[in-house]
């Protein structure tokens, strides 16, 4: 089930959020646990964020700013069983474009996007990210999709 995140949604939507560092071996960890809590409490408060819910509560969630999808994160437990598909959908369905950043050694997320019609157009050497690690603009717009049909 998708919902409109609330203020109460900051503190697992946080531990979602600062989960995957944790998880991913190549990824630096730069905060708290307390930081990823306010960070998801302002993402909340400044963005749309839709949360996708299960029976042990959120369980995943995309922040958009219009066509920007600033994150799309799940939690371990979600990955695989198509709840991003679902959000991203939930996206597209609100814009004929959307771009977004993805770190170049995600290249699981990197499938996820090409297989959800996503183009790589532009690549960086990280230095306009707070990890400091290379990443790659993906970008999907509707008329692909429809043309590629």
């Amino acid at each position: 089930m998708l919902s409109p995140a609330t203020p109460r949604d900051a503190a697992p939507l946080g531990r979602i959020l600062g989960d995957w560092p944790r998880q991913t071996p190549w990824m630096p960890v730069l905060h708290s646990r307390a930081e990823d809590r306010r960070h998801a409490a302002d993402m909340i408060a400044r963005f749309e964020v839709i949360v996708a819910r299960g029976w042990r509560g959120p369980c995943g969630f995309i922040v958009l700013d219009g066509a920007a999808v600033h994150a799309l994160y799940l939690a371990r437990r979600a990955r695989g069983r198509g709840i991003g598909r679902l959000l991203l959908d939930a996206a597209k369905a609100r814009s004929a474009r959307l771009d977004l950043w993805c770190f170049q050694a995600n290249t699981g997320a990197r499938r996820f996007y090409a297989r959800e019609g996503f183009a790589e157009v532009e690549w960086s050497d990280g230095a306009g990210n707070d990890e400091g690690l290379p990443d790659v603009r993906l970008t999907w717009r509707a008329a692909a999709m429809e043309d590629a049909a």
